[in-house]
């Protein structure tokens, strides 16, 4: 029951037991522990510039530096049922509109619901950065932003 561009549906991928894969936006990516510890067998592609710092025994995409290099790659890797990490609400889009699912290393499942909000908001910030203002940085982050983000993750690999 292959569907697409090669890429298998949910429902082949259940009948056949074959896992998604997790492709990590892993530059700045908080929740790199968390990913392993609940990764289930699966195999983990970890994008990052050539600069940034890649533990021993991970699959590591090393990526030149440049202006959204390792978004590019990670989206030329993407297959569909793949599950993605990412910060980027962009690149998040972009995954979904390929058949993947993603989510924000705090534990929000991105959705072609939430997406248009996110989206907007991010160019307004960008508006007032543009214009010399100042936007605010993320809060810092909280253990209760590790549980939901295990959560998050835990339910979108149930989904494969």
């Amino acid at each position: 029951m292959v569907r697409g561009q090669g890429g298998r549906d949910r429902a082949a991928v259940r009948e056949h037991g074959l896992l998604s894969r997790i492709l990590v936006d892993a530059d700045a990516c908080p929740v790199k522990q968390i990913i392993r510890e609940e990764a289930a067998g699966r195999e983990i592609l970890w994008f990052a510039t050539v600069d940034h710092e890649q533990a021993e025994g991970d699959h590591w995409v090393k990526v030149a530096k440049g202006p959204d290099a390792v978004d590019h790659a990670l989206y030329g890797a993407l297959r569909r049922g793949d599950v993605v990490v990412t910060q980027d609400y962009g690149l998040a889009a972009l995954c979904l509109g390929r058949g993947a699912r993603a989510l924000h290393p705090d534990g929000r499942i991105y959705t072609e619901a939430t997406l248009p909000g996110l989206l907007e908001e991010r160019y307004f910030a960008a508006r007032v950065r543009r214009a010399g203002g100042r936007t605010r940085g993320p809060r810092p982050r909280t253990g209760e932003d590790d549980r939901r983000f295990r959560a998050a993750l835990r339910e979108v690999l149930g989904g494969t």
